[in-house]
């Protein structure tokens, strides 16, 4: 076969047992070496050869190897329906460039079996071990599978290549997404027997820790079925058959899944098992991405809300990403909000990471960016976990260059060289917005997730959202100093929406001047104890610019319209904690929807003057929608909207003539010159840079230039008449 490792196909059973993993160690009653196919304990008095003394030696210094299992023969599996060539992304190349890439590097020991001995005295740890592949037994594959899933997949050894080419064809429709051969039964035996020889050479303290090149995959293969790939669910066998031969050191087992597809077959095959914790980060997108939604509702998919049930409530941890596209940033955050909090509160005894590389950086099928860096930073911090025993079991990954690097990053990382420095990008909104989620979901089952976690049905009745209870003080404020009054809403759902957030001077219908503030919430600024996460009164703050606007324009005879936009509307139903923001698509309609209400009932009504708008915030997307012989004034933090018409040509020159828009010292606009140039544009107004950054030190720096401006345009100033700042 071409590129096969010639060290394995020449030996007996595939393998050269001249470069197999030595024996364990530092086990009760003594340290043991692997001695003519058994344990012997290395004090006993019988002769030792040179190699077996240079292994005693190596076990007595306390030096342990990284194991590293690999068979040729699992590249047999191959797709009956479209002959030999490999057309399909579980390419069987996937294992063998995999395997290059570790020789390439020097990982693997590649020389004459007469260095062996220097090896083994000087650097044992300088290359890693190589464990035995062998085929799995039925007894054990059937200690998640049923019998009459084995015997299905038993029979595919027995069928014709044209029968084998008709099963292809059928199960490569829909969610099955399956392939299989003529020697798929033998290559899924060799990929399950070599992840129980992995986990066992790492349960037993054979190897430190041990990399597992097995295919085909096996992570949705369900109990009862082949999926995805998949035909025996590899990491599930190796984790029971070492719970069953090591029930003492070995009872619980942590399988994080990074493959960039949700591990149905692990999710389900464990869902009430206390002793598995399975963590699995996945693209969900709501379902839609594969293997999606099962047909059954009653089988849990891959959202968050599938804790596990009975005894294994809580183990069971989804991190379903909204959206391919996630990188660095995001698995990093996971890991450190999420992954290792868990890990840690669970505490266990080995960790078998099922490794699917298919969420890297240049893998079309999964569409996401975990770099190679970020793998083995990933690994690290997984190997302080169960005193670093640590199995990783290949699962998917397509692209051949990428599965090569990422995988080359992890067993870098295992046999000890520390992670390579990286730098982390911003975290996605979307994802964090994901994590918080996560956190709330399972801060039922884990201390550790409960800080700065609330459960609003648990505070009782006398319970009131903080926005809520600031817009009602502020309503009271503008009351007592200027009589200002909630404005009627006649329509239903406005009403319901925007009761008391709306506020204008009394008679306001005849006043000549009239400013118009359409605003965010004010800004909350807390600092939480660093030990416990409580926030008290004393160390919280309120950021309010709006109130020195209002001051200014009762001073100086205007009428004041102050719209307060929620980020989000309080309904008595509500039980959740954490509400994320509307979005920006929601609060433009809910915006609009509101100023066109005011401008048809009250304002176009009304014979004023002269009329400017305050925008503050995202609030001050209504703005656009009221542009007919106005002032403006904004100030941006968001988005940038241009203002244009297509009846009224004249608006965009208008606007900026007649507009003032600071825009955040920080905005992402000032960092391309080409970009900086289109916001100053007529459509975008009359753009400034602000040299402040955050709206209330904006609107504090900038007030003086805003009354001169509004004073300069005000039908009165121009007749002559004075104004009160003017005084």
């Amino acid at each position: 076969m071409e590129g096969e490792d010639q060290s394995m196909t020449d030996a007996p059973n595939g393998f050269d047992e001249s470069h197999a993993a030595p024996a364990a160690a530092g086990r009760e009653g003594g340290d043991t070496i692997i001695k003519n196919g058994m344990n012997v304990d290395v004090d006993e008095s019988e002769e030792f050869s040179d190699t077996d003394e240079a292994v005693k030696s190596m076990y007595r210094r306390g030096m342990l190897p990284t194991g590293c299992c690999y068979d040729d023969r699992m590249k047999l599996h191959a797709n009956a329906d479209f002959g030999p060539s490999p057309h399909h992304p579980e390419d069987p190349r996937r294992i063998e460039e995999i395997m290059k890439m570790f020789k390439k590097a020097g990982l693997v020991f590649t020389g004459p079996d007469s260095d062996l001995l220097d090896i083994l005295r000087e650097t044992p740890t300088k290359y890693m071990w190589r464990i035995p592949a062998r085929p799995a037994t039925k007894s054990e594959v059937c200690t998640v599978h049923t019998a009459r899933h084995y015997d299905w997949v038993q029979n595919l050894s027995q069928m014709s290549t044209r029968e084998l080419r008709t099963l292809s064809h059928k199960l490569d429709q829909g969610r099955a997404s399956l392939y299989v051969g003529g020697m798929s039964y033998e290559a899924a035996l060799l990929a399950a027997g070599g992840c129980v020889e992995t986990c066992k050479n790492v349960a037993s303290g054979q190897v430190k820790n041990a990399f597992a090149i097995i295919r085909p995959p096996g992570h949705h293969a369900e109990y009862d079925v082949p999926m995805g790939f998949c035909l025996f669910n590899n990491v599930p066998i190796g984790a029971r058959v070492c719970q069953n031969e090591y029930p003492d050191t070995c009872r619980k087992i942590l399988i994080l899944d990074w493959d960039v597809h949700h591990g149905n077959g692990v999710q389900n095959i464990f869902y009430e098992d206390p002793n598995i914790l399975y963590i699995s980060l996945h693209v969900y997108e709501n379902g839609n991405f594969y293997p999606g939604k099962p047909d059954n509702d009653m089988i849990p998919d891959g959202d968050i809300d599938k804790v596990g049930e009975g005894p294994g409530k809580g183990k069971n941890v989804n991190i379903g990403w909204p959206s391919q596209g996630m990188g660095d940033g995001e698995y990093l955050a996971a890991f450190q909000k999420i992954v290792m909090p868990i890990a840690r509160e669970f505490d266990p005894d080995m960790v078998i990471i099922s490794a699917g590389f298919d969420a890297a950086d240049g893998d079309e099928l999964g569409g996401c960016f975990v770099t190679p860096p970020c793998y083995a930073h990933m690994t690290h911090m997984l190997m302080s976990l169960a005193g670093g025993k640590v199995a990783v079991c290949l699962e998917g990954g397509y692209n051949l260059k990428a599965i090569s690097n990422s995988a080359l990053a992890v067993a870098r990382t295992l046999m000890g060289e520390p992670p390579p420095k990286m730098g982390v990008p911003p975290l996605n909104k979307d994802a964090a917005r994901l994590l918080a989620r996560v956190q709330a979901v399972q801060a039922p089952y884990w201390e550790c997730m409960r800080p700065g976690i609330i459960e609003v049905r648990e505070l009782g009745d006398n319970t009131s959202r903080l926005h809520d209870v600031i817009r009602g003080y502020q309503r009271q404020i503008l009351a007592e100093k200027y009589s200002m009054i909630p404005l009627f809403i006649q329509r239903e759902v406005l009403y319901k929406s925007f009761e008391n957030q709306v506020l204008v001077t009394p008679g306001l219908q005849a006043r000549r001047k009239i400013l118009f503030i359409i605003h965010d919430p004010p800004e909350l600024r807390a600092m939480p104890d660093i030990i416990d996460n409580t926030v008290d009164p004393h160390n919280g703050f309120i950021l309010d610019g709006v109130m020195s606007y209002i001051e200014w324009a009762h001073k100086n005879d205007f009428g004041i319209m102050d719209a307060n936009i929620p980020h989000y509307i309080t309904h008595s139903e509500d039980i959740d904690a954490f509400t994320p923001r509307a979005d920006e698509k929601t609060l433009q309609r809910q915006i609009q929807e509101l100023v066109c209400y005011i401008w048809d009932n009250y304002l176009q009504l009304y014979d004023v003057e002269d009329l400017f708008i305050v925008g503050v915030g995202n609030a001050y997307l209504g703005v656009k929608v009221l542009l007919t012989n106005r002032g403006v004034i904004n100030f941006v933090t968001g988005n940038l909207r241009p203002v244009k018409s297509e009846t009224d040509t004249e608006l965009s020159s208008w606007y900026k003539q007649n507009s003032l828009v600071y825009v955040t010292n920080d905005h992402a606009c000032w960092t391309d010159n080409d970009l900086a140039k289109k916001v100053l544009k007529k459509r975008f107004g009359g753009v400034h840079r602000s040299p402040e950054v955050g709206l209330n030190r904006m609107m504090e720096a900038h007030a003086k230039e805003v009354f001169e401006f509004i004073s300069e345009r005000c039908s009165e100033d121009r007749s002559g008449n004075t104004t009160e700042d003017e005084k």
